[in-house]
């Protein structure tokens, strides 16, 4: 269950939650959110529990997922064009294809399954946290 405080400051936009993250260093929860369609362009979701969120049809361009955790998480549509994913768990990622990831950044260094490849290699199998 996503903190309900933390979707609500989704809602006030980047400027807002990013600077929030900055004076927080606790990482926001949002498993199992439901963010289908929005646009979540340039926000700073580093580290954050996106675990089996519903990501459909929602824009990150240029946000920061760096060491977030997306197992399991929706990408049906989902837009990543300049996100950063390093360091990123996307393991059992629903209908995320080569195509979506190979435009974000540092994407190779994203935790995800042979399916995800790319044609690049795989970083070393780390467990979710």
């Amino acid at each position: 269950m996503p903190n309900d405080d933390h979707v609500t400051m989704l809602g006030r936009g980047a400027a807002v939650w990013n600077e929030w993250r900055a004076k927080h260093d606790d990482a926001p929860d949002l498993s199992g959110a439901g963010l289908r369609g929005l646009d979540l362009s340039g926000f700073d979701l580093s580290r954050a529990d996106l675990r089996s969120a519903d990501l459909r049809g929602a824009k990150f361009c240029d946000a920061d997922l760096s060491g977030a955790h997306l197992e399991g998480a929706n990408f049906f549509k989902t837009v990543l064009d300049g996100s950063d994913l390093a360091g990123a768990f996307l393991y059992g990622a629903q209908f995320l294809n080569c195509a979506q990831l190979v435009v974000s950044r540092n994407w190779q260094s994203a935790f995800r399954d042979e399916a995800l490849g790319c044609g690049a290699s795989l970083p070393g199998r780390t467990p979710s946290e």
